[in-house]
């Protein structure tokens, strides 16, 4: 475990922490890699908070980004709402989300509730 984690101030210390989280992402719980990826998560949604702003996108999308900022997958999504199926289908703007979808990815995903409540086109 690295234990010189700062806040992170600048794009290289972004990039870095980035960098570190994705190879220990999968770490098993109660494990210090475990908890330095929890401590990532934090400093890089802090920083994410602190520097950005939230881009005009319909809300699938701005799903998708977070996935792929995140490394997850549509199956990682499934196991966090329970259905496959219907996480396919909203991924593919064939159905819309529901509340619990909204609650569950937002906090995932790190998304505000916000901006997955706006309205977009289904299929």
């Amino acid at each position: 475990m690295n234990n010189s984690w700062f806040l992170l101030e600048n794009e290289t210390d972004y990039e870095k922490a980035s960098v570190r989280f994705q190879q220990v992402k999968y770490a098993k719980k109660d494990s210090a890699d475990h908890k330095e990826k929890m401590l990532l998560a934090f400093l890089i949604d802090d920083y994410g908070r602190r520097h950005s702003t939230l881009p005009e996108l319909d809300p699938i999308e701005f799903i998708k980004i977070r996935m792929e900022d995140f490394g997850y997958k549509p199956a990682d999504l499934a196991r966090e709402y329970g259905d496959k199926g219907t996480v396919s289908k909203v991924l593919n703007y064939k159905q819309a989300l529901s509340l619990t979808m909204i609650r569950k990815f937002s906090k995932i995903l790190r998304i505000p509730a916000e901006a997955l409540i706006k309205e977009y086109k289904l299929q």
